[in-house]
């Protein structure tokens, strides 16, 4: 008895599989998309009350500025300064303007008397620019100064009522 083998043919393969589909993983072990800066990935808003108590404080800090603000709005502050738990309002006299990237300040200024005038607004304006600058990131475009009075000292003692005559 002889056996016959049958060829083998050479045109069988073995069975395939599918790879699955790539995904878009990132292999350096990070998320997707950590290669962006931080800055890149969201946006950041500053609301225009953050860049008036920035400014007003910065202006208050600097010498022979007495009180900002003029006329109406000096006296409405100066009433809610004198009622109790009544806090003072750092944006008396501040007004901006605030953009994506930049801002415009106004400021009305009460100067002490025998001050230079224009060595205040100069220390005003470059002390308001460095904090507006340093603490939100914007880009101050200008700050424009505007003196509306000037605090004479004789002012503080008119202000004085006299001692009540009764207790």
């Amino acid at each position: 008895m002889t056996t016959q083998t049958a060829p083998i043919s050479q045109n069988v393969s073995a069975p395939q599989t599918r790879k699955p589909a790539q995904t878009m993983t990132d292999l350096s072990g990070g998320v997707a998309g950590a290669d962006q800066p931080a800055a890149n990935r969201g946006r950041t808003s500053i609301a225009d009350v953050v860049v008036v108590k920035v400014a007003g404080i910065a202006a208050r800090e600097i010498p022979g500025v007495y009180d900002m603000g003029g006329g109406l709005s000096r006296t409405i502050g100066a009433v809610r300064d004198r009622v109790p738990g009544g806090r003072p309002n750092v944006g008396r006299g501040v007004k901006v303007e605030v953009g994506e990237r930049q801002t415009a300040i106004d400021l009305d200024l009460v100067v002490e008397y025998g001050v230079p005038i224009t060595d205040v607004a100069r220390d005003v304006r470059e002390n308001v620019i460095s904090a507006v600058e340093r603490v939100t990131g914007l880009e101050v475009v200008e700050v424009n100064v505007t003196v509306n009075d000037v605090h004479l000292p004789e002012d503080d003692a008119e202000s004085q009522t006299p001692d009540s005559r009764v207790e």
